[in-house]
């Protein structure tokens, strides 16, 4: 118990969801994808990760508003559309990192005979999570929109009411998840996700057009900092 309650004092779903709710509270300052990223936890910790994922998943919905408006130019649409593959990319490497925390911080568990291995990994699970404060933010802004219709009030004040219900649902199996891998009861791999579209060696576009190849700029990688 003294280990499960260890893992639980450095991350649980409440935990990690206030880490979230403050990245996008954060952004919504001042609200451009251009701003600065700063992050306020200590480098290498589990929180630092979880703010670095949930800033990037913040960042990735608006270039996704960005690349939707009708009258955007073509050259533009191409740089953002390039910019969201690097996020896409930036995001897969956020969840591999957060998975090798977990992966290290189980290091230690032995195995109790009929463990098993979960459908996904701890971070695919928060992934998840991230995304859905996301989507909780900003179906509140509209569930509250003073320009919207009573009509579509109404219809996302419905919708948000199944994102908490989803939040609350999440958050209680990946809980469970923790606490299991943490007594022996389920154990975890990480396999490298070997996205190819980004990769100059794997995607025919891009080792036929090497010369034309300009790689993305990208955030820092958490594990140097």
């Amino acid at each position: 118990m003294r280990y499960i309650w260890k893992i639980f004092t450095t991350m649980n779903t409440a935990h990690a969801f206030q880490i979230f709710e403050k990245s996008i509270a954060k952004y919504h300052v001042l609200d451009s994808v251009d701003q600065p990223f700063e992050n306020p936890f200590e480098p290498k910790s589990l929180d630092h990760l979880l703010y670095q994922k949930n800033w990037i998943d913040t960042v990735q919905w608006h270039y996704e508003d960005l690349i939707r408006e009708p009258r955007i130019d073509p050259v533009a649409a191409l740089e953002l559309k390039r910019k969201i593959d690097a996020s896409n990319q930036d995001r897969t490497d956020m969840v591999e990192y957060i998975d090798s925390y977990f992966l290290q911080e189980f290091s230690s568990v032995e195995h109790q005979e009929g463990a098993t291995i979960n459908t996904e990994s701890p971070a695919w699970a928060i992934d998840r999570l991230s995304i859905l404060a996301l989507k909780i933010y900003h179906m509140h802004e509209e569930a509250n929109r003073t320009s919207a219709s009573d009509e579509h009030r109404a219809t996302c004040a419905k919708k948000l009411a199944v994102l908490m219900e989803q939040k609350t649902d999440l958050s209680i199996a990946i809980d469970q998840l923790l606490t299991d891998m943490a007594a022996g009861k389920k154990y975890m791999k990480v396999y490298k996700q070997m996205k190819m579209y980004n990769d100059e060696s794997l995607n025919p576009v891009l080792y036929q057009n090497k010369s034309y190849w300009q790689p993305s700029v990208r955030l820092p990688n958490p594990s140097k900092s």
